[in-house]
């Protein structure tokens, strides 16, 4: 399996990883990032692996969607932080002319930005490992950057400002949830309905006793203070966790078909992407 090594991931899989899961095999981890495990799983190098909706195009033929287990939610979307000129002068609005960091070329976040910047292309895009976005912008290196998870509760500490709420954009212009991360089973090795069940056992006891994972998650959280990892597992762990729902996959639908009408992503079948609910 593999899934990162952020607080929502393994607040969520503590039971499974640890074996407290009834039934459930024994599981070998990888911690990654999300643009890795995106590429991983177009090569089948994982069996349970945490990825991008905006890869699901890529991998629907190889994996299951599972319904639970991944993130999902309202007031939590990417941002697009940039800084003040350096002499003073107002902060950038205009991205047309930037360079923009962004964390991968497959993620949700970059898939949202595209949607969002359509007619408005900036002149340069570089993928940049997550934690060195806020201070590559801090430092002008980049004009903005695109920005996930954790960094919407600590990017003012780096000057920061937020030019666009990604998430707000998208559930305003939607009325949907935003999906952002979604776990997947490889077709033919894992039963689908199995996985769902160890992985909606797993939730249930991570909510259950919070407490049990506590030094797991901190051991991974990648020198996040403990309030900051709490705000993060509330905001990103979340009722569509246990069950993404007719909302949820109304959500993930609206986002690739958005993408395949913009030619961003290939055509992706409806009854593919929903192929296992219950």
């Amino acid at each position: 399996m593999a899934i990162s090594p952020c607080p929502n991931d393994t607040f969520v899989f503590h039971a499974l990883v640890h074996g407290q899961v009834p039934g459930a095999p024994a599981v070998e981890v990888t911690y990654a990032d999300v643009d890795v495990t995106n590429t991983a799983a177009e090569r089948g190098a994982f069996d349970l692996v945490k990825v991008s909706y905006a890869a699901l195009p890529w991998l629907l033929d190889d994996y299951h969607l599972l319904p639970c287990g991944g993130a999902l939610g309202r007031g939590c979307g990417p941002l697009v932080l940039t800084r003040a000129d350096r002499d003073g002068g107002p902060d950038r609005t205009d991205l047309r002319d930037a360079t923009v960091a962004v964390p991968g070329d497959r993620t949700t976040a970059y898939l949202l930005f595209r949607l969002w910047s359509a007619g408005r292309t900036p002149r340069r895009i570089e993928v940049v490992p997550f934690h060195e976005i806020m201070p590559g912008v801090a430092a002008g290196r980049y004009d903005a950057g695109l920005v996930i998870h954790e960094a919407r509760f600590t990017y003012p500490r780096h000057g920061l400002t937020a030019l666009v709420d990604l998430g707000e954009w998208w559930e305003g212009d939607t009325g949907l949830p935003i999906p952002l991360g979604a776990i997947l089973a490889r077709r033919g090795v894992v039963d689908p309905q199995q996985a769902a069940g160890w992985i909606r056992e797993s939730v249930r006891q991570a909510w259950a006793d919070p407490a049990a994972s506590r030094a797991y998650v901190l051991e991974h959280a990648q020198e996040m203070e403990p309030d900051v990892v709490d705000r993060h597992i509330g905001l990103y762990v979340n009722e569509f966790t246990a069950d993404l729902g007719s909302a949820g996959f109304a959500a993930v639908e609206a986002l690739l078909g958005r993408a395949a009408d913009a030619g961003l992503v290939p055509q992706t079948s409806s009854s593919r992407a929903t192929a296992w609910t219950s």
